[in-house]
């Protein structure tokens, strides 16, 4: 008798953290879903197809990106194109002037994106944009490539943000 309350007890246990969890991968669920597209320019994809951007957290546009953070890009895109490769190179556009902007992981392979990369297929490339403190307040337009083995886009997009303190 003993035995079986132990293990209704701890059966039950499971089934709340279960309950929980669940609970909180959708509040996730929704709160992504929820989220807005960031408007973005097509500067030149020449490769693919560009059909949704986000940046979280990102909850007006401009985005307000805070020194000292890190955000999630996440793009999605087809590619119209094979490659082996893919590199992302980033500039953050400052009256009319593209500055080079260093990222943590430019291998687009390790984004992600499954290479060889394939024709008429859709992927998600998901990566970090750290915000360091010593950037300037200021706005800027972001202009974020991703080449494939011939250096040309498999995307190209621009989007508005604001550095804040």
């Amino acid at each position: 008798m003993v035995i079986f309350s132990f293990v209704g007890s701890q059966t039950q246990k499971r089934g709340n953290m279960d309950v929980r969890r669940g609970f909180i991968f959708l509040c996730c669920l929704i709160a992504f879903t929820c989220a807005d597209p960031v408007k973005f320019l097509d500067c030149g994809s020449s490769t693919g197809k560009v059909a949704i951007v986000d940046i979280t957290p990102c909850a007006s546009q401009p985005c307000q990106l805070h020194k000292g953070q890190s955000y999630s890009v996440n793009v999605t895109f087809n590619s119209g194109v094979e490659s082996t490769t893919s590199k992302a190179v980033v500039h953050g556009i400052i009256a009319g002037v593209p500055i080079p902007f260093p990222i943590p992981v430019e291998d687009g392979c390790k984004c992600g994106i499954e290479c060889p990369i394939q024709t008429q297929k859709s992927y998600h490339y998901v990566t970090s944009l750290p915000v360091k403190s010593e950037y300037p307040a200021i706005k800027l337009v972001v202009k974020w490539e991703l080449k494939d083995d011939n250096q040309k886009d498999l995307f190209c997009i621009e989007f508005p943000v604001q550095i804040v303190s």
